[in-house]
């Protein structure tokens, strides 16, 4: 069973960056897709970036150009840099795992079915 723990949330400034961090543990297989959610209370989960074994990655419109998703295949460990952070980035980010490839377009939630924790992200203006 695979595991996710993410880390990495604080407060920072509007136009500051961020680097969260999900540990992936457990059997992840050779074809999989991991990604970064986000959901603010009240609204539904939004994708903000996916990843696939091929190293693929896609992104939501609303960070294209201002977040990067990586993976470390040495340590399993899925990032999300985020930088000119907006106050509207404020959010719970979780990670998310699914056996199955990534889409080649959006990242929808319900294609995944081991969740981490999450971690909270709070920007000021």
């Amino acid at each position: 069973q695979v595991h996710l723990v993410e880390s990495g949330g604080g407060s920072p400034r509007a136009g500051g960056s961020l680097r969260l961090s999900c540990e992936v543990s457990g059997s992840i297989g050779s074809h999989y897709c991991l990604a970064w959610f986000r959901q603010v209370p009240g609204q539904e989960r939004e994708g903000v970036a996916s990843i696939g074994s091929n190293k693929r990655t896609v992104y939501g419109d609303s960070v294209k150009g201002r977040f990067t998703i990586s993976k470390d295949d040495a340590t399993n460990v899925l990032y999300l840099q985020m930088t000119s952070l907006r106050p509207e980035d404020t959010a719970m980010y979780s990670c998310g795992f699914s056996y199955r490839v990534c889409a080649a377009q959006g990242i929808l939630d319900r294609y995944f079915g081991i969740w981490g924790q999450g971690t909270q992200v709070t920007v000021s203006s």
